[in-house]
C-alpha cells in the first residue's frame, strides 16, 4: 500500500518525530510503501497564494507551486499525519497544507451551483493520525469535543475522501510524560496500525 506520512513539528528531537519513526518502521514491516513529508524540513509554506485562491472556482487550480505535493496525496491510498496538536488545533504549517494541497480538481470538485462538494480522493483507503497535546485527555474529550478530530473525519474526510477509514491516537499530557508511557503509547501504534 502507498503510504504518504506528513510530519508536522519544527524540532527533530521532538516526541512527534520519535513517533514518527516508530510508526515508519512498523508501517515498512506490514509491507507500506513509504513516501515522507517533513512540513518543516522541506520548508513548506503555509500561506495560500493570491494566485492559488483565484484559480478556486476557475476551470483548473493553479497547483504550480504544489504539483509535487498534489501528486503525493493524490497517488496515497494510506495517510498519515503526525503533528502536536497546539491551542486544540493544528499547527499553521500543516493546516496550510490543507489549505492548499487539499484543492479543488483535485481532493474535491465544486458543485456547479457552489452547492455541496464531491469528493475526488477516491485513492485513499485509510488516514491514521498520532497527535500529541499537552492537556488531559477530558480537556480534549468533554470541554473542547474534540475539535481536531471532528474537522478531520467531518470536514476534511467527509468532503474528500467519504469512504476511507479514519484511526486516531492522542497521546495527551505529553509535555511531562516518562519514556514508559512513551513506550506505552508506541506499542499501542503498533496494534492499532
Amino acid at each position: 500500500m502507498k503510504c504518504l506520512i506528513v510530519v508536522s513539528h519544527p524540532i527533530k528531537e521532538s516526541l512527534c518525530h520519535y513517533l514518527a519513526k516508530h510508526t515508519i518502521e512498523h508501517l515498512q514491516s506490514k509491507g507500506y510503501e513509504i513516501t515522507l513529508l517533513d512540513l518543516y524540513e522541506n520548508s513548506f509554506s503555509p500561506a495560500l497564494t493570491q494566485q492559488e485562491r483565484l484559480s478556486y472556482y476557475q476551470s483548473d487550480f493553479d497547483d504550480t507551486l504544489l504539483a509535487e505535493e498534489i501528486a503525493q496525496l493524490k497517488q496515497a491510498e494510506s495517510l498519515v499525519l503526525v503533528f502536536p496538536t497546539w491551542w486544540f488545533g493544528f499547527p499553521a504549517i500543516l493546516k496550510g497544507w490543507f489549505d492548499r494541497v487539499w484543492a479543488p480538481g483535485h481532493a474535491y470538485n465544486h458543485a456547479s451551483d457552489l452547492g455541496a462538494i464531491t469528493p475526488c480522493l477516491d485513492n485513499l483507503q485509510e488516514v491514521k493520525v498520532i497527535t500529541t497535546l499537552g492537556s488531559p485527555w477530558w480537556v480534549d474529550k468533554f470541554v473542547l469535543w474534540q475539535p481536531v478530530k471532528r474537522v478531520l473525519k467531518v470536514a476534511l474526510l467527509g468532503a474528500c475522501a467519504k469512504r476511507c477509514k479514519f484511526e486516531m491516537l492522542s497521546f495527551y499530557k505529553s509535555e511531562n510524560a516518562s519514556q514508559a508511557r512513551v513506550d506505552a503509547f508506541v506499542r499501542k501504534i503498533k496494534a492499532q496500525f
